[in-house]
């Protein structure tokens, strides 16, 4: 992977919406360390204390700081930048609060998308994007079978409906503007990409599993789990961040066969329920305590989501590098050690990530 990632985005520039998140960050951290390539970013700013600060992201990119929803400005910077690749990051990726803001999350998720798409085209450059929605894209039926790609698309709750109409807008700017067939043409091509609950040190977000984990076990205290039984596809950041580069990589090498969208996430075995996370994140710090606090006038949330990933492994060549355990163990890891050069630390997984079988 890393040989392929360094001669596919040898100077060459990449345009990322979304580069101040927690995906964003691990992304520039990622490039950073192929080296020899020209990063640009376009994103809200960085929260106070955000991973993004820590490693200081304005070094790694010229920063854009503005809102995906601002269509013409957004316009401007792509056809100024002329990037070689897109990735689409930017959203509201927060299930709680689109709840709260539902409006707002329709507005980020799907316009936002749409906004990116149409800059694309207006831009008239030869140009590969590939646009990350979320595994919460499927009209869940709370089964055993994993989702495939040509499944149902749905969403009960605000951020997973917006996430699945923003996959049905990427389908049609495809085939209404970007078709397989007239490639030869218009020289631009764009996938989806459907990635799993991603865990990994810097993410500091409200109301996820992970981060309130690390905030009270850094502050010994009990952490308090809602939703035990709940089943989720579990995944270290860099699964997800290096197989969307792996795909704009493939994008631009077949862009016939790879226009369309990859279920990303990690192995069969590897799906686990909440209290198992709780247990092995405890185990990985060793020691601390939980409590299960379910809330009974909590919104609605799926309780059983497993991904398919037979495509992108038949199709990408790509598979999962580090199970479970492996991903505990490196989310800990960052966490307990975070006050300590945050930038090293982060381009030391990297550099394990990347360099592993």
């Amino acid at each position: 992977m890393i040989n392929r990632l360094k001669t596919t985005f040898a100077n060459k520039r990449i345009f990322i919406t979304g580069h101040t998140g927690f995906k964003g960050t691990w992304m520039l951290a990622v490039l950073n360390y192929l080296g020899n390539n020209e990063v640009m970013g376009y994103a809200l700013a960085a929260d106070d204390g955000s991973m993004y600060n820590a490693i200081d992201g304005d070094s790694l990119c010229h920063s854009i700081i503005a809102d995906i929803r601002d269509a013409d400005r957004l316009t401007e910077e792509i056809s100024r930048f002329q990037p070689d690749y897109i990735i689409h990051l930017a959203a509201q990726a927060l299930v709680i609060d689109a709840y709260q803001f539902p409006a707002y999350t329709w507005d980020v998720n799907v316009m936002g998308t749409v906004n990116v798409m149409n800059a694309i085209k207006l831009s008239g450059h030869n140009c590969y994007a590939v646009l990350v929605t979320t595994d919460k894209v499927y009209e869940n039926k709370e089964w055993y079978y994993p989702y495939r790609e040509n499944d149902t698309l749905g969403g009960h709750d605000p951020y997973a409906s917006s996430k699945a109409a923003a996959e049905l807008a990427v389908s049609s700017f495809r085939r209404s503007f970007f078709p397989i067939h007239e490639y030869a043409k218009h020289q631009q091509a764009i996938a989806s990409a459907r990635a799993g609950n991603v865990i990994g040190g810097g993410d500091w977000s409200a109301n996820r599993l992970v981060p309130d984990i690390a905030r009270a076990l850094l502050s010994e205290g009990s952490v308090v789990v809602r939703n035990p039984n709940s089943v989720r596809p579990w995944q270290h950041v860099l699964e997800p961040v290096c197989a969307y580069l792996l795909l704009a990589s493939q994008l631009g090498q077949d862009p016939k066969l790879h226009s369309q969208a990859y279920n990303i996430g990690p192995n069969q075995e590897d799906v686990l329920s909440v209290e198992e996370l709780v247990n092995k994140c405890l185990m990985a710090w060793g020691g601390g305590t939980y409590t299960n606090l379910p809330n009974a006038s909590a919104v609605h949330e799926a309780n059983l989501l497993q991904l398919d990933i037979s495509l992108a492994k038949n199709l990408l060549n790509w598979q999962p590098k580090w199970n479970s355990a492996k991903a505990i163990e490196m989310t800990i890891d960052w966490y307990k050690n975070h006050l300590n050069q945050q930038f090293a630390l982060t381009l030391a997984q990297v550099d394990e990530y990347l360099s592993s079988e």
